[in-house]
């Protein structure tokens, strides 16, 4: 369209400065940036039913090659109305008073190195429009993958076993794997811990009234509610049952961006991680290391090291006798170590 003619000789010939020229090119340009980004932003909050927020939308942008500030996408969103669902109040259902046997809580302690080392297990309740129903999941800690899941009309243990059937007969996980859920009476049960115990699994429990070594498990329950049961109305058990199958199996484990995982879908990060690094086994610590803790110990002493005369001290506990940052509260006798052990850093 310009031909042989520069933007100089064009814009003396017009009339017009070259300054009004650049500036009047700039605002067009702008505008229609603005209108692909928010065609943009339209499009991926439709693709996910709204479940996304701006943080997430963001992310999906700059995935998709466009470099677009989070507050932007929340201004557009607002103007738009196509702000996420909000979410609603949780209800807690975990009955943990029993007589049952309670284990020693592992997940606080391990760091994860790869898949399989941990999985987390949680139940929830779901009220459809004449009766409650329930459901049990379970997560691989490390990739917060969906592993296994059951719907149930009962609470019984009947169906946290049915997940974890599911979970073992898609994983095939190796010996070793820890199970961390809460203290709930159906993963205290008989027959739920004789099944960890012939796959060789090691049962972990949550303190009392304690759930954040269950986040994982937690946060998915509510982005499983906000984004998919609050949003839907289904018609019996088994409309719920089909709808959560597709968001669980075809949504969340392959396409929904997790923030814990660098905004990558869960399966994703699964592939990555396993071409990137050859995974070793989880290490996992029981007490705070003598090293750490003599050093503790000298600073409330004004740096002179300890009298060979002191009181002796457990290594959880400061001088005063008030508990060190770290140290969690004993755990009740049956999930104590054994009374021969000598203590330091020990490593599974």
């Amino acid at each position: 369209m310009q031909g042989s003619l520069s933007i100089e000789r064009m814009c003396r010939v017009s009339g017009v400065s070259r300054a009004s020229f650049y500036r009047c090119l700039e605002e067009r340009m702008a505008v229609e940036e603005e209108m692909e980004v928010r065609s943009a932003i339209q499009r991926i909050a439709v693709e996910h039913r709204r479940r996304y927020g701006y943080r997430r939308i963001a992310a999906e942008l700059r995935r998709r090659g466009m470099m677009v500030n989070h507050k932007r996408v929340a201004r557009i969103m607002r103007e738009d109305n196509l702000l996420a669902v909000q979410p609603r109040a949780f209800v807690v259902t975990t009955n943990s008073r029993h007589k049952l046997e309670v284990y020693l809580n592992l997940a606080a302690r391990m760091k994860l190195t790869g898949t399989n080392q941990l999985w987390v297990a949680d139940i929830t309740y779901i009220r459809l429009h004449r009766e409650f129903v329930y459901l049990a999941v379970i997560l691989d800690a490390w990739s917060r993958k969906v592993v296994g899941w059951e719907l149930g009309r009962t609470l019984a243990a009947q169906l946290p076993i049915a997940a974890l059937k599911k979970a073992l007969a898609e994983r095939k996980p190796p010996p070793g794997l820890v199970h961390h859920s809460d203290r709930g009476v159906q993963y205290a049960s008989d027959d739920y811990v004789r099944i960890l115990g012939q796959h060789r699994m090691i049962p972990s429990m949550s303190r009392p009234a304690n759930p954040y070594d269950n986040a994982s498990c937690e946060s998915f329950m509510k982005t499983l509610k906000r984004e998919e049961i609050y949003a839907n109305e289904y018609q019996d058990i088994d409309d719920l049952r089909a709808n959560i199958e597709a968001f669980i199996d075809r949504y969340y484990n392959r396409q929904r961006l997790h923030s814990a995982l660098g905004y990558r879908p869960p399966e994703e990060f699964e592939q990555a991680s396993n071409q990137a690094v050859n995974f070793s086994g989880a290490t996992m610590s029981f007490f705070r290391h003598t090293e750490i803790f003599r050093s503790d110990v000298d600073s409330l002493h004004g740096g002179e090291p300890t009298r060979a005369d002191s009181p002796a001290h457990r290594l959880d506990e400061s001088p005063a006798g008030y508990s060190l940052a770290g140290w969690s509260p004993p755990e009740p006798a049956s999930a104590s170590p054994p009374e021969d052990y000598s203590g330091g850093k020990d490593a599974v």
